[in-house]
């Protein structure tokens, strides 16, 4: 713009300058001047309204400073300070201004604005000036006064440019707020908004604009928001002029009509009150693009949040029903709206469908009813429950009812399965929904016996695996949480004093929905259940093992009644009737058992529905015997009666398998009262269960162990009949003879030490070790496969495989280590492992067959140490081999090994110390079992931290509970790993950090009671003691605090509360390290700066090894030296020559350290293929081939230094 000549003050000698100020003409310089407008500013800035003598005083000075010479002047810091001025004068005058003229006004309010795209600039040093500018004007509101003068539009339009161009991301919110403040209050308190006013706030919610300025188009929302009830009638107007008259000429932005539209929908449907009706006129246009853009505005708005298209969803059920043809295109909209952000909308698109599958399921498509199943895991419990109920509706009406014949049913045959697939989910909401589907819709309880039964059994043999194993985990829970109830019951038959002893529930929380109150309602529930006897008796008789389905239904209703009848909707009877449903036996007593055996025995005879029911009769029965095998564990006592016990005895005689073992494993859950009541029984069955010890499968002779065991009085007769001619009859010439009596006196031993241990000892010696895992008869196949099928495996491991777990369960039974039978068996299976299967090391034996050896004497040593007294005798060597099994070369052993560990670990039956194995799976090449392994991690920290929490008296014993003492086992085992072979270099050092990392990242997950502090107080005490495994090894010593180091490195780098004090001083295992002398402090820093760094960054530093990891082998150095036999065995004694597994290797070349193993490291010239096939097990099968750059080779060195026998023990 450009300026008028500047004009010279009004000075007439009359202007008052506050003190300290001359006089302000155009006769100083502009830095003088600058200087004493800022002492003007200040006086100003501190003067109020109440000021009257001042601002009399100070008049002329304002008068002089809206002079056209400040307003005009070219300065920007004179004009700023001015315009500081001229907005405090504002404030002291107000409500009336010093300037009269409105032309005047209008100079003075055009220039203050055009001072305000100073705002723009956030580091410009005089902002903080323009802010207060800012500040001031929507403060007082100053710009109101030109509501006076006629052309005050021109000057709103320019303030509300100005603003819209100025503000940018780097303004605060109190910016944005003044600038809000001041626009809003020229809308709301104006007489109107003229259209030119309106196009400067509605062009920044163009797109193109929209784009360019993202806090403009923010502050022209906030500001509609703010105006909508005197900005909405202006909006109108516009719309109606453009829409209904057709004139396009009021404003620029008429071309953009339907992008404003939609913007201000989205922003607020309010400021479209009186806009929705007019786009009717525009749907009947004669103009087809026009009515084109009309439907897609309409659809645009209708898909917005927070939208009523939840009707138009709603009514798409009328027209699926009532227009099919329209099925395919309603399918592609409700495909859309299924996964619609709003919960209201997902849950009526699921009711839509399944309200029209209710009227006729050909009206809904497998795609609409894959919608209804995918919600089925929505994020909100609304939508969930609204799918599952909607599916189970479904189901009942048409698979179990057959309104719409079996084509109909067959279409949705898959709901059963997923609906309990539902059960794994980690939701209490989730299960119990899927308790009352199965109770009310699946298998409903209010059927008459027989047809009740006829549904579970055909249901149970439809079901798929995963579905079979989710209605056993139910059965399960419900039968726990009964057995907790009659715990709490028993309770209240104890004296006073001792009942009050049990202060805490014992029904779980998890059992119960909104586990945050479910502690309030069980220590309610108890008081309750204390002072109502009525009470007591009801749910007494409701879980008694006797009650029947008819008495089930009346104690649940009498129940409660009893519970607060004149509350119907307090929540506490809420939690009552869940815990009643839970544990209610309305499906299973003795009369559903005999209607279920019937089943079975019409299937057997051929007279059953199996065809029509679309199962095979062998299905049926098989599926059948498991279902009652099931019961039997949750119902034992229906199942006592002659006619049932009758039936069971001809499955025993079919030639199915697992049809008899499953037989076979009813009778001995229910058959304790056998032979005291039912004498005929016990006659027929007790010769039948002999002949399947001796000559039955493996699994039928284990059964028929223990089944004679639990139900016999007189045992020790039974299992003499069976052991002696076992015992007698055993020839390792003849292996395929030998598993079946190799499980029957396995079982035998540890059932009846007392009476079999003695015999059992001699067995053990002469002809398990001496005979028969000492020696190989037979050629394996040499194929280089490392694992086969199981009908591919020799005869002869298999033997050896029931050998090794025979040893286990005579030691099992015995519990003690007096005879160092233990220790001797320990040794065997170390050696077994060592030679990686081969334990004579003839190479007859096969890579399969060593695969399933090496598992045998992990999984063996695993077992032993569940028993503490086995535990004990350990040595961190044998830990350290047996944790190993878990990277062995085999991915079938590395995946049954976790396994196996996972569940006894789970099962809290292994001590601590095996969870620190899980670290070592941090260098598997199978990224699925990385994975699993964390899975198995987490999972066992979860069990162990709930454990802890629901058990006070877990307090007394937390070094073996809490997972954070997992720690020093996990650092020693690490530092004794045979890959950690030399210390500084990276890429051993890299392995390590990832093991450690493997375990720490889910340790730490949280920081509860200041956790992270006490594992680097864990460390730290480690690092000050000494390695009691070989305490004189100075480099293993080094190794041991290198570990520790790196501990230290990962911990502290994952957290910063770890430096705090630790609330307790930290255990550490005195099995696996020796605590030093007071005197003795380690501050030396095992890893360089230099280290520190590459194991930061990840980056090698340039000349040092890539750190390529190899696939797993076994192929770790054992060095077992100055092992010598007694003469018993061959080669022993006398013989200069000890057989081959327990020679000390001749001195070879040192070998090619295997480092990591992970493939992502891994060079092109190594590589790991797997082919996966399912065996009828459902195990996966894997074939691996390995091309290696280096030779495999075997480590020995974890038993170095060991003498004595194997097994001396076995053969005294």
């Amino acid at each position: 713009m450009e300026f008028p000549p500047q004009q010279k003050p009004a000075g007439d000698g009359k202007i008052v300058y506050p003190p300290g100020v001359k006089e302000i003409t155009d006769k100083i310089s502009n830095d003088e001047m600058v200087k004493r407008l800022k002492m003007v500013v200040k006086t100003y800035m501190d003067m109020d309204q109440d000021s009257e003598e001042e601002k009399q005083q100070y008049l002329d000075l304002a008068l002089h400073l809206a002079s056209e010479f400040f307003l005009r002047n070219p300065n920007k810091d004179v004009r700023l300070l001015v315009a500081c001025c001229l907005a405090d004068i504002f404030r002291i005058y107000a409500p009336e201004a010093p300037y009269t003229s409105h032309d005047k006004l209008k100079d003075i309010f055009l220039f203050i604005t055009r001072q305000l795209k100073g705002l723009e600039d956030t580091k410009s040093p005089q902002f903080n000036r323009y802010f207060y500018l800012l500040e001031n004007l929507a403060w007082v509101k100053s710009y109101n006064i030109c509501f006076e003068l006629e052309d005050c539009n021109e000057i709103f339009i320019q303030l509300f440019k100005t603003l819209f161009s100025v503000i940018n991301n780097s303004h605060n919110q109190k910016v944005q707020m003044h600038m809000m403040d001041l626009m809003s209050s020229i809308i709301t308190e104006g007489d109107g908004v003229t259209q030119e006013l309106l196009d400067t706030i509605l062009i920044n919610l163009i797109p193109a604009h929209k784009n360019l300025n993202k806090q403009a188009y923010d502050l022209a929302k906030t500001l509609l928001k703010r105006t909508v009830q005197t900005i909405e009638t202006c909006i109108a107007n516009f719309f109606n002029q453009v829409l209904v008259m057709g004139k396009s000429s009021v404003s620029d932005l008429s071309e953009h009509v339907f992008d404003l539209i939609q913007e201000l929908f989205a922003i607020d449907p309010l400021l479209l009150t009186s806009v929705m009706p007019q786009l009717e006129f525009k749907l009947k246009s004669n103009d087809g693009e026009e009515r084109l853009a009309v439907v897609r505005l309409l659809a645009k708005l209708f898909g917005a949040k927070d939208s009523e298209l939840i009707q138009c969803v709603y009514f798409a059920s009328h027209c699926l029903m009532n227009h099919p043809d329209l099925a395919k295109d309603l399918t592609e909209y409700l495909k859309v709206r299924s996964h619609d952000p709003e919960e209201a909308i997902r849950h009526d698109v699921i009711v839509t469908i399944i309200n029209a599958g209710k009227k006729d399921l050909n009206l809904v498509n497998d795609q609409l009813l894959g919608f209804v199943r995918e919600r089925t895991l929505d994020k909100r419990w609304r939508v969930r429950k609204e799918a599952m109920m909607g599916l189970a509706q479904l189901y009942k009406k048409y698979c179990l009812h057959h309104e719409a014949g079996k084509e109909s049913a067959q279409k949705i045959t898959w709901i059963k399965d997923k609906l309990l697939h539902i059960y794994y989910q980690n939701s209490i909401d989730d299960k119990l929904l899927v308790e009352k589907i199965f109770a009310q819709y699946m298998v409903p309880h209010s059927l008459d016996t027989e047809e009740k039964m006829k549904c579970l059994y055909y249901l149970y043999a439809c079901l798929d695996t995963n579905a079979v194993k989710a209605l056993n985990e139910m059965w399960k829970c419900q039968n726990m949480l009964r057995g907790l109830v009659r715990e709490l019951l028993d309770l209240h038959k104890l004296p006073p004093v001792s009942a009050h002893a049990y202060t805490r529930a014992r029904i779980h929380t998890q059992n119960l929905p909104d586990a945050g109150k479910a502690q309030d309602f069980m220590k309610r529930f108890n008081q309750v259940l204390g002072e109502d006897e009525k009470l007591r008796i009801q749910l007494d008789t409701l879980i008694s093992p006797t009650c029947s389905c008819k008495q089930a239904e009346i104690c649940v209703e009498i129940t409660r009644k009893l519970t607060f009848p004149k509350q119907p909707t307090n929540p506490f009877l809420e939690m009552v009737k869940f815990l009643l449903e839970r544990i209610a036996p309305v499906h299973i007593d003795s009369e559903a058992i005999s209607a279920l055996v019937k089943l079975l025995n019409k299937s057997i005879e051929g007279t059953a529905d199996d065809d029509e029911e679309g199962v095979t009769p062998d299905t049926a029965i098989r599926s059948g015997l498991e279902l009652l095998k099931v019961l039997s564990f949750t119902h034992p006592t229906a199942f006592h009666s002659a006619e049932t016990y009758e039936s069971l005895l001809q499955c025993l005689k079919m030639e199915d398998d697992k049809v008899a073992e499953a037989a076979i494993q009813i009778f001995r859950n229910t058959g304790q009262k056998i032979e005291t009541e039912l004498q005929q029984i016990r006659s027929t069955l007790i010769p039948v269960l002999h002949q399947k010890a001796k000559r039955g499968t493996p699994h039928q002779a284990k059964q028929a162990v223990h089944c004679i065991h639990a139900i016999f009085n007189n045992k020790e007769v039974q299992l003499a009949q069976i052991f002696e001619p076992l015992s007698r009859s055993l020839n390792a010439d003849v292996p395929e003879q030998l598993i079946t009596p190799l499980v029957s006196l396995g079982h035998i031993s540890m059932l009846a030490p007392d009476q079999f241990a003695s015999p059992m000892k001699s067995i053990v010696a002469n002809f398990i070790v001496k005979d028969l895992l000492m020696n190989d008869r037979s050629t394996g196949n040499k194929n280089g496969k490392l694992w086969s099928l199981d009908d591919e495996v020799s005869p002869e491991v298999l033997a050896k495989v029931q050998a090794i777990k025979l040893l286990v369960r005579w030691l099992l039974g015995m519990k003690n280590n007096q005879s160092k039978s233990a220790n001797s068996t320990l040794r065997l299976l170390s050696a077994m492992l060592v030679s990686e299967g081969d334990l004579t090391e003839q190479k007859k034996i096969s890579k399969s067959d060593m695969s399933r050896l090496r598992l045998a004497a992990g999984g063996a040593i695993m077992k032993l140490a569940q028993e503490p007294c086995y535990h004990d005798i350990i040595t961190p060597e044998q830990f350290q081999l047996c944790g190993l099994v878990i990277n062995d070369e085999c991915y079938q052993v590395r995946q049954i090994f976790a396994q196996k560990l996972h569940l006894a670990l789970a099962k809290l039956m292994l001590p601590l110390e095996y969870l620190a194995v899980f670290a070592l799976c941090a260098k598997d090449p199978v990224k699925e079992r990385r994975a699993h392994a964390r899975q198995c991690l987490l999972k066992n920290i979860t069990v162990r931290r709930e454990y802890i929490k629901q058990n006070p008296l877990a307090q007394e014993k937390l070094v073996s509970l809490l997972p954070e003492y997992v720690v020093p086992f996990m650092i020693h085992l690490l530092a004794h790993d045979p890959d950690f072979t030399k210390p500084q270099e990276y890429d051993q050092l890299k392995d390590i950090k990832e093991c450690l990392w493997f375990m720490l990242e889910v340790l730490m997950t949280k920081n509860e009671n200041n956790s992270h502090a006490f594992l680097r107080k864990m460390v730290e005490n480690i690092k000050q003691s000494k390695d009691a495994q070989c305490p004189d090894d100075v480099k293993a010593t080094e190794k041991l605090y290198i570990v520790c180091d790196v501990a230290l490195f990962v911990i502290a780098n994952k957290s910063t509360a770890c430096h705090l004090e630790s609330p307790k001083d930290p255990v550490i295992p005195s099995k696996f390290y020796l605590i030093q002398d007071k005197d003795f402090k380690n501050d030396k820093d095992y890893l360089s700066a230099e280290m520190r760094q590459m194991l930061l960054t990840g980056k090698v530093r340039p000349g040092s090894s890539d750190g390529v990891h190899s696939p797993l082998t076994n192929g770790r150095l054992y060095e077992i030296s100055n092992v010598t036999l007694p003469s018993r065995y061959p080669g022993g004694g006398s013989s200069s020559r000890p057989p081959p597994w327990a020679r000390t290797p001749p001195a070879t070349p040192a070998p090619t350290p295997r480092t990591a193993r992970r493939p992502s490291s891994r060079t092109g010239r190594e590589r790991e293929t797997h082919t996966h096939t399912h065996t009828h097990t459902h195990t996966h099968t894997h074939t691996h081939t390995h091309t290696h750059t280096h030779t495999h080779t075997r480590r020995r060195s974890l038993l170095a230094g060991q003498s004595g026998d194997v097994c001396s023990s076995c053969c005294d």
